[in-house]
């Protein structure tokens, strides 16, 4: 794949004329400040999670809301919108981490088979999942597990 080819995770633009994928371009993802951050395995998960909850720190810190509480405030809007995205990259981080599988947006390197396709644990990881909040970090996992009656599961290969 283009991330193993140039050695580090990659921000790639692709385009698809008929049955044929065409890469338009790759370029080094540049905004971890770790370099182990960013890859697809336990270590770079946890350290993109220490990442956010620094820039969650920082951003507390340094975020400057102007305007009053008489009107509709627009900068109080937007920093609440950070927040929010601060909040849902380091729960998807975390979600990731919890799966000791590969699966969909889910890709971990340490979990693929030796043709680099991904490795699936259907018998622990069969179920719909719900994290709840509970305060900045720290949020409870609920599974609904979920029963196939008229699928089959199967392992989908993208070669």
């Amino acid at each position: 794949n283009i991330e193993k080819q140039y050695g580090n995770p990659q921000d790639i633009e692709w385009a698809i004329e008929g049955n044929d994928i065409f890469i338009v371009q790759a370029r080094a993802v540049t905004t971890f400040k770790k370099p182990e951050a960013g890859k697809k395995d336990e270590k770079g998960l946890k350290e993109v999670i220490n990442q956010i909850r620094d820039l969650r720190e920082e951003f507390w810190t340094d975020v400057k809301v102007v305007g009053d509480a008489k009107d509709i405030n627009q900068t109080l809007e937007r920093a609440g919108r950070v927040a929010d995205f601060l909040e849902l990259g380091e729960l998807m981080a975390k979600d990731a981490l919890n799966r000791n599988e590969s699966c969909g947006a889910h890709f971990r390197e340490e979990y693929q088979t030796e043709d680099g396709e991904a490795l699936r644990n259907d018998e622990e990881y069969k179920y719909v999942a719900a994290w709840e909040y509970k305060k900045d970090g720290e949020w409870e996992l609920y599974k609904e597990d979920l029963e196939f009656e008229n699928v089959k599961l199967a392992t989908r290969s993208y070669k």
